[in-house]
């Protein structure tokens, strides 16, 4: 029963069959706010600072240039890439390594080249640790 409604009882004036219908609709609604609160999903924030974000890297032998999306999806859902250029034109490869780079430029990574053909990208908060030796010259990409 609400404060009001008991002032008013007390008083004399809420009637008393009205008193007895809105502690009915309040316990009803109470009942109905609880069974709502069982379905629904609480997550709690212990929980949640316990989850492990996987970092994953992916591997990629782009053929033709529409490939780079799938790369580039990667790289923006905060994934590693390691990219081999073994199987595409010259040409292909280098619009493919632009639009990589300013996919890495626009999420703040880094574009690195491992090998002759091959170029790690990485999203902003990746750590690479360690050199490859420069055996190419900077001519080839």
């Amino acid at each position: 029963m609400a404060l009001g409604e008991k002032i008013g009882r007390f008083f004399g004036m809420a009637d008393e069959d009205e008193a007895y219908q809105s502690d009915d609709f309040y316990a009803k609604k109470d009942k109905d706010l609880a069974d709502t609160s069982k379905n629904s999903k609480v997550v709690s924030m212990h929980a949640r600072g316990q989850e492990k974000v996987e970092k994953k890297i992916a591997l990629f032998e782009p053929r033709i240039y529409s490939d780079v999306k799938v790369i580039a999806t990667r790289l923006l859902n905060d994934q590693a890439a390691v990219v081999n250029f073994q199987r595409m034109d010259e040409q292909q490869a280098h619009r493919v390594v632009d639009f990589l780079t300013g996919t890495v430029f626009a999420i703040g990574g880094e574009v690195q080249r491992i090998g002759e053909q091959i170029f790690l990208c990485t999203p902003h908060g990746f750590v690479v640790e360690g050199n490859v030796a420069a055996e190419f010259s900077d001519n080839d990409f």
